[in-house]
């Protein structure tokens, strides 16, 4: 892996010359491979592995404008489909990393939680309607600012928060309980602010959103209690009991066994019903106010925990391999999926951003800044612990730009909507990176420390 800071200071060096020279013709195939081959770089180091997600990105942004015919469509398919079965995917993966606990912690620390969580859905949109106002976007572009304020935490926050050394079990409450209130929270921000720009159906967006974001949840969520839960119930025969029956050994004649198995119940019934919905459902689950609420979501809520229990069966049987590989595997499906999502976006408003792209990144940037600032200082004020001060910070500031991404795709049908929450994204894991590495580096002070373990015990 080190060949690859050779090959990214070559490539440096490339881009440097060529724009020295004023010949671009080979300025983009040397910035993708720039960023590529330094993304690679930093997986490999202990350090900057938290930072490889947020180069991979510019990457795909980067391929993205140089060639955007590439992610405008495969062999006659539309990519722009890809967006919602691929936050689906992303949110089933959040779902699998939570717990009956993290929502029952919202009664134990209430109002850390309610603080983080009037401030996430105050803070962000209001200061994404002001931004919009005062920079006189198109009513598109204003839209899409607002949409990526009013949109819950992002799952990287969590991740933020621990680098920070903020309180890791906060920043899961938050971010649970600010989607789960998203079907309604989002919506209605959308109504009462990006309504001045655009026409806005709160039912649709609403509906969009729980078969987006919801349902997946609730699957992932259904799959690590069923798969991973040390109460579940497993069927008495298991595979590891085959040779206590005297049964020969044989890889053929275990996987025929695996009928015998819960996990082959689990993945059989699943798929099976996800097919039969697929074939037999109404396309419409529930219809009102303008907005439907479609089956695709259970669909694939299903197959993906027919998927995973599929998966956990063969590489128990097979390669012999135990644990729970869910939470090596689907981040790493979540991060290609975004890196994707963005790079479909960005072909979509390549022409815009080469307009208005520089303004937008300003904006995104004040959006980001202003949100780590209010919500720390204002969760100060309200007297929470530096600690959690810090992790309402980054909740606050950090925001679900695929979610944003693909309502304004999908509900707002508009590309220039989605410009500021694909800018929004890739720049908040700078920021937050960079935040959480300076407050790794000051502690917070002993004092606030015990505040944070009472409340907790309590």
């Amino acid at each position: 892996m080190r060949y690859f800071k050779f090959v990214f200071v070559i490539c440096l060096a490339a881009v440097f010359v060529m724009l020295a020279a004023g010949n671009r013709a080979w300025l983009g195939p040397a910035l993708v491979v720039m960023f590529a081959s330094l993304a690679l770089y930093f997986m490999s180091h202990p350090f900057l592995a938290s930072f490889a997600f947020t180069v991979w990105v510019f990457a795909f942004v980067a391929a993205s404008m140089v060639y955007p015919a590439a992610f405008m469509s495969w062999f006659g398919f539309d990519l722009g489909g890809l967006i919602v079965p691929l936050i689906q995917v992303i949110m089933f993966g959040m779902g699998t990393t939570l717990s009956v606990a993290d929502f029952v912690r919202v009664f134990k620390i209430p109002w850390p939680v309610l603080v983080g969580f009037i401030l996430q859905y105050s803070v962000m949109p209001l200061a994404g309607f002001t931004l919009a106002k005062a920079f006189r976007f198109d009513a598109q572009v204003a839209a899409g600012v607002v949409l990526i304020g009013s949109a819950p935490g992002g799952v990287a926050s969590n991740v933020m928060t621990y680098l920070a050394g903020g309180d890791v079990p906060l920043s899961v409450t938050m971010t649970s309980c600010s989607t789960l209130a998203s079907p309604v929270m989002t919506p209605f921000w959308m109504k009462v602010l990006a309504g001045q720009f655009v026409p806005v159906n709160f039912f649709e967006m609403m509906f969009s959103i729980i078969n987006m974001i919801i349902v997946p949840i609730v699957a992932g969520l259904a799959a690590n209690r069923i798969l991973y839960s040390p109460e579940k119930k497993k069927i008495k025969y298991q595979i590891s009991n085959i040779k206590n029956c005297g049964v020969p050994k044989g890889r053929l004649l275990n996987f025929a066994f695996c009928i015998l198995n819960f996990e082959f119940f689990v993945a059989a019934a699943s798929i099976l019903l996800a097919i039969g919905v697929g074939l037999f459902a109404p396309s419409t689950v529930l219809a009102f106010g303008g907005g439907a609420l479609r089956k695709d979501g259970f669909v694939v809520g299903l197959l993906l925990i027919g998927v995973v229990a599929l998966s956990k069966l063969v590489i128990g049987v097979w390669a012999k391999r135990t644990g729970n590989w869910m939470d090596k595997t689907l981040p790493i499906v979540s991060m290609a999926g975004i890196c994707l999502i963005i790079a479909v976006i960005t072909a979509r408003s390549r022409d815009d951003l080469m307009t208005v792209g520089p303004v937008v990144i300003g904006a995104a940037m004040i959006h980001n800044v202003v949100g780590y600032l209010l919500g720390y200082w204002l969760a100060r004020a309200l007297c929470l612990d530096q600690i959690r001060c810090r992790t309402v910070a980054i909740e606050v500031g950090m925001q679900n730009g695929g979610m944003a991404s693909a309502l304004a795709m999908n509900v707002l049908r508009s590309p220039q909507a989605a410009l500021a929450p694909a800018i929004f994204g890739p720049w908040m894991n700078v920021s937050a990176s960079i935040l959480a590495t300076w407050w790794r580096r000051k502690p917070a002070k002993a004092s606030s420390v015990p505040k944070v373990q009472s409340a907790e015990s309590a």
